[in-house]
């Protein structure tokens, strides 16, 4: 299978899905049961809602792009949240299958790749309460490189100021999450350029990387999406340990590297219910 298939971009709008108890505890029995309490745990609805589609999401995806049987399935998390497929006791058809996914605002989302990492973030640009907009974006100052940080404060009037905050919040979250290294990495470290929000390039530590790709994506609502695809060997420790492999040659790299990003396929939580439904039924039932 070419490696093209493994990149995945698919997008749910979960504002019009309102489930009775019933049918979400219905949803719910369709996850594995260790990944119930993290679901449940939440105390909003709107949060529960958020954890179990993103939760069916991913096992959707793995189960679609990899044909695997259900119950092969066995995704994992590192010690910073990571979620991970253990390939090793279910192997893959690519080289480096990962994915990662994101929630915020009316959506939730899931990105894969074969061979690169991919780290996906989604915010809703949110007005804030109680606080003006400087002084809302100010309390996140030191996470920005003095370049980003007056790039943001001209950015014009506050509409404008918010959104470009956004912006750039949206992408050092993706690279952090491709990374998989949680909060322990200094975000002003990480500093993005751009041309107009296209041909998107970042530093770390004022050095280019120029093994990696981002792109920024308007969604509606007024939500933003960015993708990070970069080289395995720039995963943290904990995540590079369950990847699949690490070192690649130029070639094999950069025939990942330069595949094409997808537009985000949108689809309904019914829909994916009805896959893991038909995925979690016995072949000989299906027949029938």
């Amino acid at each position: 299978m070419k490696m093209e298939k493994g990149v995945r971009r698919c997008l749910l709008d979960i504002s019009e899905w309102n489930p009775s108890p019933g049918d979400f505890a219905s949803a719910l029995s369709l996850l594995p049961q260790h990944e119930h309490s993290s679901i449940i745990g939440f105390v909003r609805m709107e949060d529960k809602k958020r954890a179990l589609v993103s939760r069916m999401l991913q096992y959707a995806l793995v189960h679609q792009v990899l044909g695997l049987p259900y119950e092969g399935i066995i995704i994992s998390r590192t010690l910073e949240g990571k979620p991970y497929l253990e390939c090793d006791k279910i192997g893959s058809m690519f080289p480096n299958f990962n994915f990662n996914v994101s929630h915020h605002g009316d959506y939730v989302a899931v990105s894969s790749e074969p061979l690169c990492l991919v780290g996906l973030d989604i915010v809703s640009p949110i007005i804030p309460q109680g606080e003006t907009v400087p002084e809302f974006i100010q309390n996140f100052s030191s996470s920005f490189s003095s370049l980003e940080w007056n790039n943001i404060v001209t950015a014009g009037a506050d509409a404008e100021v918010l959104l470009e905050f956004y912006r750039y919040w949206c992408l050092k979250e993706a690279y952090v999450k491709a990374i998989g290294c949680g909060l322990s990495i200094e975000l002003d470290k990480v500093e993005f350029q751009h041309d107009s929000w296209t041909n998107i390039s970042v530093k770390v530590n004022g050095v280019i990387m120029t093994k990696w790709r981002f792109w920024l994506v308007h969604l509606q609502k007024g939500h933003l999406a960015s993708i990070a695809r970069g080289h395995p060997r720039y995963a943290c420790k904990s995540y590079k340990r369950v990847l699949t492999q690490v070192d690649f040659t130029e070639e094999e790299y950069n025939e990942a590297f330069h595949l094409s990003n997808p537009s985000f396929v949108l689809r309904t939580v019914e829909e994916v219910i009805a896959v893991l439904m038909k995925a979690k039924t016995p072949a000989d039932d299906q027949k029938i």
